[in-house]
């Protein structure tokens, strides 16, 4: 009863109109950084993930009914395959594979729905899901680095700029102080902050170039990519032996966020409105983004994180930051100035938030108490990592190789059925377990 005495707005309560803008910016804020920061990296347009952001949250919040106060955006987990699909076959066959992530995370709610959660417990257990997070932040250290130290990433003859160096770690440098040691607005967006800052840096450093952004329109259609209008699918293994591994580790990522979200706001999620809306509207959402040109959304623990400080839990508030991420995807000036912002800036906020990718998959087996003293779970992990990181592959076909992270995740979830001693070594790995404590506690 206390902690619902502190709530400032409850999840259906409406704010008046003043306080509603105030608080809406405030969740745009906290998911901008992350969000326009996906795009730049895997060559997407940010108006569109903006816009795709904005209308699967509000797909989200329809198909959870209004129950759920959280808030989509640009997922990190599918750079590295948005990335491998786009060498493979160009942007249409990321939009493809994002879309196929979409419908899994479809079936995968049908199956929670009819069977309940067990046997998404035994194929995905922390010990599998940690190492497999780990993968993803790991994968993508070479391309922060990168990013961080040269003029020109990714290009075959790479050139060192101590200047850019200097920018990425002054960038770095912004992100850490306001995530450490702010506890008001700017402790809730240090990714914000830090590029804001290594911008303002940039543009000292000669590294910014204003011109597009006195060029662009105030209003202006965003660079969408319509199947059928921009484009004709086509449907191939390859891209489906990217994507969809992934999409099975998303989906525990979900179900975790589920259970924090739940906490904060008193509520079991999983329960009512049920995980597999949930886990549907996330799906639908993707979906929506791969119609549209932009990367797979995801629930965002930024917004969380905003709800467990504000105390307030309006839906209304969620609905008005997806409304604003839509407005802005179509002012010109807006999605030029993110094009402007220099490679070096990026890249100093990823070598921190690839860095907390990876350290996130650790804190899983902390939180789950894996036991890695156990043989069982130490090659498990083992394995899971060497193989990510070092970017083992298979080639199964002409047209089908399964690579990176794809396969790591794919070997663990059959080196957990295989292995002996399964029950023994688990100990207090289940991730669902809360979901019964969860429901005593908000009886």
């Amino acid at each position: 009863m206390n902690e619902n005495q502190k709530i400032v707005l409850d999840v259906e309560e409406r704010p008046n109109p003043g306080k509603w803008l105030t608080l809406s910016i405030q969740h745009l804020f906290a998911m901008f950084g992350a969000t326009v920061l996906v795009p730049f990296l895997v060559g997407l347009s940010p108006g569109v993930a903006l816009i795709s952001s904005g209308l699967g949250t509000l797909a989200y919040l329809l198909i959870t009914k209004g129950r759920i106060p959280a808030y989509l955006g640009s997922s990190f987990a599918f750079i590295a395959p948005i990335l491998a699909a786009k060498s493979l076959g160009g942007p249409q066959a990321a939009m493809m594979g994002s879309f196929l992530a979409g419908i899994v995370y479809g079936i995968v709610a049908l199956l929670i729905s009819k069977l309940g959660l067990k046997w998404l417990t035994r194929i995905l257990p922390p010990i599998v899901v940690g190492p497999v997070i780990m993968v993803i932040g790991l994968g993508l250290a070479g391309t922060a680095v990168d990013m961080a130290m040269y003029k020109n990433p990714g290009a075959e003859n790479l050139v060192y700029s101590n200047t850019h160096f200097m920018v990425a770690l002054a960038t770095l440098a912004i992100t850490i102080i306001c995530s450490i040691y702010f506890k008001g607005f700017l402790g809730m967006v240090p990714i914000l902050a830090g590029i804001v800052g290594g911008y303002i840096i940039a543009v000292f450093a000669g590294l910014v170039d204003f011109q597009k952004v006195i060029d662009a329109p105030f209003f202006q259609m965003p660079d969408f990519f319509i199947p059928f209008v921009d484009y004709t699918p086509s449907f191939s293994w390859e891209i489906v032996s990217i994507m969809v591994p992934v999409a099975l580790v998303t989906l525990a990522e979900h179900t975790g966020d589920q259970m924090v979200l739940s906490k904060v706001v008193g509520r079991n999620f999983i329960e009512k409105p049920g995980l597999h809306r949930s886990i549907l509207g996330d799906g639908v959402a993707t979906v929506i983004a791969s119609m549209l040109g932009g990367p797979p959304n995801t629930t965002y623990g930024e917004n969380i994180g905003v709800l467990a400080i504000t105390r307030v839990y309006s839906v209304f508030v969620i609905a008005g930051a997806a409304v604003l991420a839509v407005t802005f995807g179509f002012i010109g000036k807006i999605t030029a100035l993110i094009g402007s912002i220099p490679s070096a800036v990026m890249g100093g906020v990823s070598i921190l938030l690839f860095g907390i990718i990876a350290s996130s998959g650790l804190r899983m087996l902390i939180d789950n108490k894996v036991d890695l003293g156990n043989k069982r779970n130490l090659v498990i992990s083992s394995v899971i990592l060497v193989i990510g990181v070092g970017g083992a592959f298979v080639k199964v076909s002409d047209e089908v190789s399964l690579s990176g992270m794809a396969l790591a995740a794919i070997v663990g979830v059959v080196l957990n059925l295989v292995l002996p001693g399964r029950e023994e070594s688990e100990g207090n790995q289940n991730l669902f377990e809360e979901e019964q404590s969860s429901k005593s506690e908000v009886a």
